[in-house]
């Protein structure tokens, strides 16, 4: 059994056992700068509806780990429907 729950990174590792836990985003309606936490334990690919933490517009998040536990997130404008 890895990890006590105490680690996500350890508990849910991915590549060399590290991964990210934040990454730095562009808002696509206001342009202001966010920092979101994202979750290597929920999968190397993920998509979630999150809001902008300066204009609380919603946004698509598409999270793509690679094999380094490096993180790549792509946000599109979400449809308010």
């Amino acid at each position: 059994m890895r990890g006590n729950g105490d680690d996500p990174i350890e508990d849910f590792p991915l590549g060399d056992g590290t991964a990210d836990t934040i990454a730095h985003v562009i808002c696509p309606y206001c342009g202001e700068p966010n920092e979101i936490a994202v979750d290597p334990g929920s999968g190397a690919s993920q998509e979630y509806i999150e809001d902008c933490q300066v204009c609380c517009q919603p946004w698509r998040v598409t999270v793509a780990y690679d094999g380094t536990g490096a993180v790549h997130v792509h946000l599109d404008a979400a449809d308010d429907t």
